[in-house]
């Protein structure tokens, strides 16, 4: 802490007698001269204690010598050559010196003050330049703290959605193995036909690389069947080329779900994410309820994360499904509701209570046993909803079902 101002400014010698020369500095002179030489009417002189001549003229001799005082003490005489009005003058020149004394010391207690708050105010400056460097510092401390923080937090909450997505897929493992494994079955049940039916026309073509007669070529191919060989391989064909697609169409759907190559904006068609997911999650939520699908045509495409959108419809498609213990409904319903694309999920499931509905976003919150899910599947797909500027609202009746609302900005 800087030292107090009256450590380090001393205070004025007040004590110390004021020599003539002194005192006379704070008066005209040349007036107190005029004045003079009028009261007197005669030569005069004002000399110092030591005999300097101060003021007037030097007098070699003179008839009057009168002491002038100043607190008590002698600082000079006034010299003149008749004394009638000597002691008058003198009383004046007195009554002068002593406010000149006075105003030396006012003047002096003035400056002083003047210096010793100059002197506080810089000491305060200083202070306060100190201070001010240390919250600056403090402030960018805590600033790099809080963007680490941030940067730690974006990074736990980035984790925790990649365990839910992970944990949806892991839900929908079995279902999505059983889509892929039908085709599959049936593409390899093809294939082992094509390859009798390969060693068919292997049969007839070699009959007809030996040169063997017509008769012989046509008994074959009428013992092999071969039109009905042809005929069904081109279905063979066709078969294993709708699996294949099918298999392909699952892959896609789930690649894009899971997000494999990136989750950069793109300009997406909301019906087409709406399809693409429901692709995915069928089989596991028809088990016991059935998917409408009720998709207004002509919606605008808008320029989102496809990915995040898919997390957050299988989200709530997959607690719908988890909502309904017996037969039921989900509905899922797209439109365009006042420039902004209206998604809805809607099923007739237990609905859910008026004391839980308040929390059903809130993280790790979750009405389900223990180890049936992680408690983040609403609360993400509320925050991947408002990143996208978008708003969820939810209406829920016990025993009739609840309906979630989507509405997301169009965007270019």
């Amino acid at each position: 802490m800087a030292s107090n101002a009256q450590d380090t400014l001393p205070l004025p010698a007040f004590d110390r007698a004021l020599e003539l020369r002194e005192l006379l500095a704070g008066i005209n002179t040349e007036r107190l001269a005029a004045a003079l030489r009028q009261l007197l009417g005669a030569p005069f002189a004002l000399c110092a204690v030591n005999g300097e001549c101060l003021v007037g003229e030097a007098l070699d001799t003179a008839i009057c010598r009168v002491p002038l005082r100043a607190e008590l003490e002698t600082v000079g005489y006034l010299l003149v050559q008749q004394e009638d009005d000597a002691p008058a003058a003198a009383t004046l020149i007195e009554l002068l010196l002593q406010g000149a004394a006075r105003y030396q010391m006012a003047s002096t207690l003035h400056l002083h003050a003047v210096n010793d708050d100059y002197a506080r105010l810089q000491a305060q400056h200083s202070a306060l330049l100190e201070s001010e460097a240390r919250y600056k510092e403090l402030a960018a401390t805590l600033e790099q703290r809080v963007a680490e923080q941030l940067r730690t937090i974006e990074h736990t909450r980035l984790q925790l959605y990649q365990a839910e997505k992970m944990a949806a897929v892991g839900q929908l493992a079995a279902g999505v193995a059983h889509e892929i494994n039908n085709p599959i079955g049936f593409i390899n049940s093809n294939l082992v036909t094509a390859q009798s039916y390969v060693s068919d026309l292997a049969e007839v073509v070699e009959c007809i690389a030996q040169g063997a007669a017509a008769a012989d070529i046509s008994a074959v191919m009428q013992r092999k069947d071969l039109v009905f060989v042809l005929n069904d391989f081109q279905k063979l064909l066709t078969e294993s080329s709708s699996g294949a697609q099918r298999i392909a169409a699952i892959v896609r759907n789930l690649k894009g779900f899971a997000n494999i190559d990136g989750s950069d904006e793109e300009v997406a068609d909301l019906n087409g994410i709406v399809r693409g997911v429901c692709n995915i999650v069928l089989r596991e939520i028809t088990r016991h309820a059935g998917l409408q699908l009720q998709l207004a045509d002509g919606l605008p495409a808008t320029r989102c994360r496809p990915a995040h959108l898919g997390q957050a419809l299988l989200n709530m498609l997959l607690n719908a499904g988890k909502a309904i213990t017996g037969q039921g409904t989900i509905t899922v319903t797209t439109a365009l509701d006042d420039g902004r694309l209206r998604l809805q999920i809607a099923d007739s499931g237990v609905g859910i209570s008026a004391e839980v509905l308040p929390r059903i976003f809130d993280p790790f919150f979750t009405t389900a046993d223990v180890g049936s899910g992680t408690g983040l599947g609403l609360t993400v797909s509320r925050d991947i909803i408002t990143a996208h500027g978008g708003d969820i609202t939810v209406h829920s009746t016990p025993g009739q079902g609840t309906v979630f609302t989507i509405l997301l900005p169009v965007r270019d």
